[in-house]
């Protein structure tokens, strides 16, 4: 069964000066202010698109790599991943990389780096940003 989750954005003013608001309305876990400099400077407490794209991307990567190694036999015991969103203004999102560390029992770095790269092809969020490049760092932990 598909499932759809919804966020709203609120903007006031301009680009540079304006300020905003994400909510997370599925999960109804917040909502989160946004700001032209939060986004091409410092946070300074709010967040982006591109640090919501990061929590997504890492998410759903850490999630795909646990499915791809317990299909395979091989459960993790854990999975971190930590996704960088670049942005450059005036570009857009220019590169996005992922850095995994696991601790699967009985598999050899080899076949971790395989599963690692076949999660990377195979994350819903990595197929959605195809238009990305996106790099990966996997190790066993």
């Amino acid at each position: 069964m598909a499932t759809t989750r919804t966020a709203n954005a609120h903007w006031e003013g301009s680009l540079l000066e304006g300020q905003g608001t994400v909510s997370l309305d599925s999960s109804k876990l917040g909502t989160y202010d946004v700001t032209w400099a939060s986004r091409s400077e410092e946070p300074a407490g709010r967040t982006s698109p591109e640090e919501l794209i990061a929590a997504a991307h890492s998410t759903c990567y850490s999630m795909a790599l646990s499915h791809g190694l317990a299909g395979a036999g091989t459960p993790p015991e854990k999975v971190d991943t930590k996704a960088e969103v670049t942005f450059q203004p005036g570009e857009g999102i220019t590169g996005i990389h992922l850095t995994v560390r696991a601790s699967v029992p009985g598999l050899s770095a080899a076949d971790f780096e395989k599963a690692a790269q076949d999660a990377k092809a195979g994350c819903p969020v990595s197929q959605a940003l195809a238009g990305t490049t996106i790099t990966l760092d996997a190790a066993l932990a």
